[in-house]
């Protein structure tokens, strides 16, 4: 698939091996009752889908665009927005992969923006996280046109996006970490996070003692292991931006205790500084659980009910 309408020089890398479907086939096998999860919209929601939300002049591809797919309430009001990043090891996947959730939460009473983001074969860390601020400076930006209350934007992410979900909110007000990618009229401030089986802490034990190669996902797209490049690795661990200001944050985790490596830790020093959180955990080993009956419903339940709550203060 080729980005931008004209300008994009040639064709950026991608990996498609991450999809609904053989998460589905991967599953059932231990899990008959799984089914994949409908993204059908709901008649009191409404879709914008490909929506332009950044276009960076230059790249090794020419100029490339980001999109957004946003739903939101067809009720005339404003609301609050949710900013939905997708998984897949930061090398594969793409934004339909929260539609499931963006539908659900979208008939709800919040805006679900489902972004895009540059993928490792094509930028490396701390390319993502650039993009991703750039989309909540852009969803301020367009607020009026999408009826959303500016001071209640949150954010999640699922495994790979979970970690840029929690990277992007606990960064808030760090200037090194805004990139100059548009909107700097705009603040990038997140009022609340929702980790959905997202790393941490790349250093924890959990992740660190895994056995990598130099394929591995993280090490590509780090620049290199831990041994060759631990400053990156401490620099995109969330867990060392948090601070007494961070927002609350949401954990939802399967029974793979590696995929949140770190979060005990992190919800060990919020409970110190007196900051909300939440952690719920379904005891199966099925990681990407969020695009799948029975447990998609379950999950949003979580969310609501988790940004009702700090969101209403």
């Amino acid at each position: 698939m080729v980005y931008g309408c004209q300008a994009v020089a040639q064709q950026i890398p991608r990996d498609s091996s991450y999809n609904v479907q053989r998460v589905w086939e991967g599953v059932v096998k231990n899990y008959p009752d799984a089914k994949i999860a409908s993204t059908k919209i709901p008649k009191g929601v409404k879709a914008d889908l490909d929506v332009v939300y950044l276009t960076i002049p230059e790249t090794p591809f020419g100029e490339r665009e980001l999109h957004a797919d946003i739903f939101q309430p067809r009720k005339k009001g404003v609301y609050p927005a949710l900013i939905m990043v997708h998984g897949g090891g930061w090398r594969s996947g793409d934004k339909s992969l929260q539609h499931a959730m963006a539908v659900r939460l979208a008939a709800r009473g919040f805006v679900t923006i489902c972004v895009e983001y540059q993928l490792l074969l094509e930028a490396k860390y701390p390319a993502a996280l650039h993009n991703v601020k750039a989309a909540v400076r852009w969803t301020r930006a367009n607020a009026n046109e999408y009826g959303i209350e500016v001071d209640k934007i949150a954010i999640s992410g699922c495994s790979a996006g979970g970690q840029l979900a929690l990277l992007t909110g606990l960064t808030s007000g760090v200037e090194e970490k805004e990139g100059d990618l548009g909107y700097a009229a705009y603040s990038s401030e997140i009022q609340a996070i929702i980790d959905i089986d997202g790393v941490v802490d790349f250093m924890a034990p959990w992740s660190l003692n895994l056995k990598r190669g130099p394929d591995s996902p993280d090490v590509q797209w780090m620049g290199g292991t831990f041994a060759e490049n631990p400053e990156v690795w401490k620099d995109a661990s969330p867990i060392f931006w948090a601070n007494e200001q961070s927002p609350p944050i949401l954990f939802v985790k399967s029974g793979y205790p590696r995929f949140t490596a770190g979060q005990h830790e992190l919800t060990g020093m919020m409970n110190l500084w007196g900051i909300y959180n939440e952690v719920h955990q379904f005891e199966i080993e099925v990681h990407p659980f969020w695009l799948l009956d029975p447990w998609v419903d379950q999950v949003v339940n979580y969310m609501d009910t988790f940004l009702q709550k700090v969101l209403s203060q």
